[in-house]
């Protein structure tokens, strides 16, 4: 089982995020970073994942080998930067059920806004990573969770490239079975409900908007 919060310390996941902070990194290399680091990520949100044997035949003998069992995993991507870690995650996973739980924030009240849900079956079933790269008030994580265990997810982790201590511990009060793997703890929020130091908005440094 993962720990509450477990920070990916390797230094491959740390250079590239580097990278990704810098202002003047253009969009195009901003979006090839995220995609690797999504990788990597992958490795560990996907640590502990319940295994069972299966008979095959190497070219020299029949043999008992290890597989990853249960139903293929669900990946959730939190819209519209969700869909940059889950690009990198499905290379990796190719079989994995894809779904999407579109919030937006409400400026004023900070307060995540549904405007789109569309989940894999059998939830219950499978093991549901759900991703946006920015944990910051925590409001829309806690929100689009929410939503997959209404629609009977039991089994759920949450995976980000920068969090703020608010969404940590706004994630840990509201979804507490919910284990979050993230590349950074930044220092705060601002008063716009950014990420500091951070990177900036994800979504607009990904797709080039404003």
């Amino acid at each position: 089982m993962l720990d509450h919060l477990t920070v990916v310390s390797h230094p491959l996941v740390q250079h590239k995020l580097t990278l990704m902070r810098e202002k003047d990194t253009s969009t195009a290399s901003f979006r090839k970073l995220l995609r690797e680091i999504s990788l990597l990520l992958a490795y560990e949100v996907t640590r502990a994942l319940p295994m069972t044997t299966k008979s095959i035949e190497t070219p020299l003998e029949p043999m008992e080998a290890p597989a990853i069992d249960g139903k293929k995993l669900a990946l959730i991507s939190i819209l519209r930067a969700g869909n940059g870690l889950l690009d990198g995650i499905l290379e990796l996973i190719p079989a994995a059920r894809v779904g999407f739980v579109g919030l937006y924030r409400d400026p004023e009240t900070l307060q995540p806004v549904q405007y789109y849900c569309k989940l894999p079956d059998h939830l219950e079933e499978r093991l549901s990573i759900v991703v946006d790269p920015m944990l910051a008030t925590g409001n829309s994580s806690v929100a689009a969770i929410s939503l997959l265990k209404q629609s009977g997810a039991k089994n759920i982790r949450f995976l980000c490239l920068l969090a703020a201590p608010e969404g940590v511990a706004r994630m840990k009060e509201a979804h507490p079975d919910v284990p979050i793997v993230t590349a950074a703890v930044d220092s705060h929020l601002n008063d716009h409900g950014y990420i500091v130091p951070g990177l900036g908005d994800a979504g607009d440094r990904m797709f080039g908007t404003k």
